[in-house]
């Protein structure tokens, strides 16, 4: 079970890469976002987000268990599912409205943006998140990391398409 958690863990090896996997774990959830919308919309993303947390959680915590390290840096599923997050907004605009997720592109630069701005400085709740120092600390700080930069893309969004046009 452990090699299935690593793979799960490191997102098929992505944490292992260096400098900044965390970045690059974001940054190979971006694809992933767009294939998912692509073949089930918003439905799918949002059960793919549910899907890798569950397992997410359960391989932080399989990789975690009897070590000092509460938070491998290897460890980037959890900003596979922040990341997923802060493109709902995207995902649902496209979904809803009939428009190629791409199109939208400005957005999906403001997630990611926004999602590793707020995993970095780890502000009010994503720091608490963090410092459980537990597997559901690990997972939980990035979904409020992507809820935030999700709430982010919304307002930039707002800003440009309600009062600057």
């Amino acid at each position: 079970m452990t090699g299935i958690a690593r793979l799960i863990g490191t997102v098929l090896g992505i944490g292992y890469i260096r400098p900044a996997p965390g970045t690059w774990g974001s940054l190979v959830a971006l694809p992933w976002a767009w294939l998912l919308h692509l073949l089930g919309g918003l439905p799918l993303l949002l059960m793919a987000i549910i899907a890798a947390f569950a397992k997410g959680w359960w391989a932080t915590a399989v990789m975690t268990k009897d070590s000092t390290e509460s938070d491998p840096s290897e460890v980037v599923v959890d900003e596979v599912v922040g990341q997923w997050i802060a493109l709902l907004p995207l995902s649902y605009a496209a979904w809803s409205r009939g428009i190629d997720v791409l199109a939208m592109w400005p957005g999906w630069i403001a997630a990611f943006l926004l999602f590793r701005l707020f995993d970095i400085l780890k502000p009010g709740p994503v720091g608490w998140a963090d410092r459980r120092g537990d597997a559901l600390g690990v997972m939980l700080d990035d979904v409020i990391a992507g809820i935030f930069a999700a709430i982010g893309v919304l307002a930039l969004a707002w800003l440009y398409h309600g009062v600057l046009q």
